[in-house]
């Protein structure tokens, strides 16, 4: 992990054991910027909803919902966020379903740290490598997801804070409206968003981009057409 590029990453560490959640923690801000924890599943749907986290790294013995009906549920969601799940106990039954779930590693307890770094860097090198990451919204301008930057003919173009988050948020969600509360969750994060400052925000952008791309419906959201 000491020579790759962590820039953007953002992780989710879900564990309900205090001690092991905040050593976990502790541990990951060492190489990432961006860490979330949460004490069980549920809190962890929520975090993963406001956050859009990359990388997910799930104990799977917790209360009211385990690991894998967890990473189940974010799955139905995104197919492309990198998964670890770590257990007390080697269960096959367990592995054969953590398969079907595509997790990048299964991980037993007492986890080693060369293995838990491994696991790490698979994780980071798959999100790299995603071509995907790089998305044409037409011919002459192009987003790149990982590093939350915007191309028009190879050159850079400069987008505020609010504006990247707004656009990749879109992007992320592009083949359905996004809702006005999902926006000002991610957007605004804790901040309450007004109907002006949202209208503001579209206009600066459609400054920045092709004005069509985004389109609107009343009382729903909006939607970007790439």
């Amino acid at each position: 992990m000491q020579n790759m590029d962590t820039k953007n990453i953002k992780v989710l560490f879900v564990e309900d054991d205090d001690i092991a959640r905040q050593n976990g923690v502790e541990y990951l801000e060492n190489y990432f910027d961006f860490v979330y924890e949460a004490s069980n599943a549920l809190e962890a749907l929520k975090i993963f909803e406001k956050e859009q986290a990359h990388i997910i790294i799930t104990d799977i013995q917790m209360p009211k919902l385990n690991g894998l009906e967890f990473v189940q549920k974010i799955r139905q969601k995104d197919k492309k966020v990198q998964v670890i799940v770590i257990s007390a106990f080697c269960d096959k039954d367990y592995l054969f379903k953590a398969i079907e779930l595509q997790l990048v590693k299964y991980l037993v307890k007492p986890v080693d740290d060369k293995k838990f770094d491994e696991a790490l860097s698979l994780c980071v090198s798959a999100l790299k490598e995603d071509s995907s990451n790089i998305i044409k919204l037409d011919e002459h301008f192009s987003f790149d997801m990982f590093n939350l930057t915007l191309f028009k003919n190879d050159e850079l173009v400069k987008l505020r804070a609010k504006e990247l988050d707004f656009l990749s948020l879109l992007l992320k969600n592009k083949n359905r409206y996004v809702t006005h509360s999902e926006i000002e969750n991610y957007v605004w994060r804790d901040d309450a968003m007004s109907k002006d400052a949202l209208k503001t925000l579209v206009k600066n952008l459609k400054t920045k981009i092709p004005k069509e791309l985004i389109s609107n419906q009343w009382g729903v959201g909006y939607k970007i057409d790439v």
